[in-house]
């Protein structure tokens, strides 16, 4: 595996842990922190993979957009639009005053992360 695609693995995973950390959290937990690192991981994961298939990709936040160009590698990835497609609008939703996710929400974002970031590990053979 490439050096880089370890790092994007990393990366994804400090993202899972803060996820997990604070959707366990029984006073004053932070939902929308939770939802943004739902996503979070999830984008890595994609750049992971993209990385590791040699796959030029921008700084872009958009999972859908990034599941498109890893469906050209593992078309089977496809099962995961509707997972990704939820957990995409978190990369920026809940940042500012007016929104605010609620604990069925962060418990739906934990479930789909940790369904897609199953499937990314199998396949990066994590």
């Amino acid at each position: 595996m490439k050096p880089t695609t370890n790092e994007w693995i990393t990366k994804a995973e400090g993202d899972f842990g803060v996820m997990q950390r604070e959707a366990n959290v029984t006073i004053e937990p932070n939902f929308d922190a939770v939802c943004f690192h739902a996503q979070q991981c999830a984008e890595k994961y994609l750049k992971a993979m993209l990385c590791e298939a040699d796959i030029q990709f921008g700084k872009i936040h958009d999972l859908v957009a990034l599941l498109e160009q890893v469906l050209d590698i593992n078309p089977d990835m496809e099962v995961l639009r509707e997972d990704l497609a939820y957990l995409s609008d978190f990369a920026i939703a809940f940042r500012y005053p007016g929104e605010s996710a609620d604990r069925d929400c962060a418990l739906e974002a934990v479930s789909r992360c940790k369904k897609f970031r199953q499937t990314a590990r199998k396949l990066l053979s994590q």
